[in-house]
């Protein structure tokens, strides 16, 4: 069985379409748009016809920039930057499969060629993070398949139709978009390489 970490976002729910798992693991670990992005990767679980599963973990004590709304540690790279994020999420979904003894031994993770800026969303990373896994208990595996693709070149390929983005949520400061951080860009400028418009969905 494969599972993907859902956030409800565009990468990876292009993932989810392109891969088609058994189950989708969304973590509210505190972040201020968590109910949006449990909201849209529940509705992506049941169209997909997907085990949806629910993780929380209230570590807003430890976040840093957008996704807490608070000023940058100033070791990030970018405002959006949680420390460990990749590591932490990584990390609490695979303890998740292994105490629920469900029979997963991949777990797909949704980064893009763009998230490279993070030292958390490098080959190195993963390849790393793999290795530590293989002296664990579970035999779980990441696969990074868009770790080479932009998020366009993704959503082209997962077959994801423009009223199936219209459900995701890209915004890192509020669970309603607002326009002006680095997720909200992200999508605006993805729908534009698409040549793609929202105002075109009916909701």
């Amino acid at each position: 069985m494969t599972a993907i970490l859902l956030s409800g976002g565009l990468d990876s729910t292009a993932l989810a379409f392109w891969k088609k798992p058994d189950v989708a693991y969304t973590v509210n670990y505190g972040q201020v748009s968590a109910d949006a992005e449990i909201k849209s990767s529940k509705r992506i679980a049941s169209l997909l016809q997907i085990d949806h599963k629910i993780l929380s973990f209230d570590l807003s004590s430890i976040g840093s920039g957008d996704l807490v709304n608070k000023e940058a540690s100033s070791f990030a790279p970018k405002t959006d930057w949680w420390p460990f994020r990749n590591q932490i999420l990584l990390t609490l979904t695979c303890s998740a499969i292994i105490s629920e003894n469900i029979n997963i031994h991949t777990l797909i993770f949704g980064t893009v060629s763009s998230d490279s800026y993070h030292k958390d969303g490098t080959n190195e990373f993963f390849e790393a993070f793999n290795n530590l896994l293989s002296k664990q208990e579970g035999d779980i595996r990441i696969t990074t398949p868009a770790i080479n693709l932009s998020t366009s070149e993704l959503v082209r390929i997962s077959g994801i139709t423009l009223e199936q983005i219209s459900w995701t949520h890209s915004c890192h400061k509020s669970n309603l978009a607002c326009g002006n951080c680095r997720g909200c860009y992200k999508h605006q400028n993805t729908m534009e390489e698409l040549g793609w418009s929202l105002s075109k969905v009916s909701k």
